[in-house]
């Protein structure tokens, strides 16, 4: 429901009565802003399986993902698993700054949370579904460092990983080649993963309350979160990427970060994303896609690969945004606010700001600074 300027001004102002008892001055928004504002909802999303997953959705698919995603026998030396980078306290990473696996990897632990609203996964995109992406740290040297016949060995000669793969899929995994043994394990942790779902939130409350006119939902919200809520959709524009109910356009752009993990070595970000993606067996258009129309794969199908496309990395959800410390695809930012700063102040002549349209400094004074941070920590 779109609302009056009026309107949303005297349920504010409402509000603000049941929290400090006497009529002051709240953070009013006009009919745009109001509109805006509920776009990025309702929450939760509903989705529907995976098509092009067939064990998506399934019980007992989920509960044997969740113990492969929690084994250590998914590891070529049996000291980590998917788990030891992605724990559930961290919001599903892990807290530091590059992720480690045998060794230290290139980029920040993505956070796992609502996966199954991506289009794209991984920081540059290199899958398109979230099972692909299940199977590159199990083959990554620097992740769990496996091989297809290397864990096909591990899971038949594992009783209950052997047992929970016959339950699945109706054979033992000596029954079954190398590489579909794989496949089949990352479609049982993609099952998984796309049950970890984020919790409505303050941010979400307030704007359902919106919506729905109702002042005892509007009043609980802080009025420096409104503030920075304010800033976020006005001033700011960090909705033009960060949009609709996940905050996430699922798209990718350079922020004009360093593309350089360490001296004399690049990374290509997206333009090395859709290298991996079309040369991959395991994208949408590939023979593991188990439904047999490519309904999905639309997008694989007409990506395309350009200049500009070096350097940009895609663009994250922000729930649980406040949980997910570092930031940005090499972790380089220890705090939200650190976050805000940089794009308070991204120079205007960094590199590749040409191919790069949106973002401009946003100069925002100290006081907008930790608005927006008391924005961003109630989503």
């Amino acid at each position: 429901m779109k609302l009056s300027r009026t309107a949303c001004a005297a349920l504010l102002a409402g509000a603000a009565i049941v929290l400090t008892g006497a009529a002051t001055a709240p953070t009013t928004f006009d009919d745009d802003e109001t509109a805006l504002i509920v776009s990025h909802g309702p929450w939760p999303v509903k989705t529907d399986a995976d098509p092009s997953n067939r064990v998506s959705g399934k019980p007992a698919a989920i509960a044997y993902g969740k113990t492969l995603f929690e084994s250590n026998d998914l590891s070529v030396d049996r000291q980590r698993s998917c788990a030891t980078c992605h724990q559930a306290d961290l919001a599903f990473a892990d807290g530091i700054m590059r992720g480690i696996g045998l060794t230290r990897v290139d980029r920040n632990t993505p956070a796992l949370f609502n996966m199954r609203l991506n289009r794209w996964f991984g920081r540059d995109g290199k899958s398109d579904s979230l099972w692909a992406q299940s199977i590159a740290p199990i083959l990554d040297a620097r992740e769990l460092g496996m091989t297809p016949t290397t864990l096909k060995t591990r899971l038949a000669t594992t009783q209950t990983l052997s047992d929970g793969y016959r339950q699945i899929f109706g054979a033992a995994p000596a029954a079954h080649e190398a590489e579909t043994v794989m496949v089949n394990v990352a479609k049982s942790l993609a099952a998984f993963q796309e049950t970890i779902v984020s919790g409505k939130s303050s941010f979400d409350m307030f704007r359902d309350g919106l919506a729905a006119e109702d002042p005892a939902g509007i009043a609980g919200y802080p009025e420096a979160a409104r503030r920075g809520l304010k800033l976020f959709v006005g001033k700011g524009r960090c909705d033009l990427c960060h949009f609709g109910a996940n905050f996430t356009n699922g798209e990718f752009h350079d922020i004009g970060l360093p593309h350089f993990p360490e001296p004399g070595r690049v990374d290509k970000g997206r333009y090395g994303g859709i290298q991996q993606l079309r040369k991959s067996r395991f994208n949408l258009l590939g023979p593991f896609n188990d439904d047999k129309l490519r309904a999905t794969a639309g997008f694989t199908r007409h990506v395309r690969l350009t200049p500009k496309n070096w350097g940009e990395f895609r663009v994250p959800s922000l729930r649980n945004a406040a949980r997910t410390a570092p930031y940005m695809h090499d972790g380089s930012k220890a705090t939200l606010e650190d976050v805000v700063d940089h794009y308070s102040e991204i120079p205007e002549d960094r590199p590749h700001q040409d191919g790069e349209k949106l973002l401009r400094p946003l100069n925002l004074t100290d006081a907008e600074k930790a608005d927006l941070v008391a924005f961003l920590k109630t989503l």
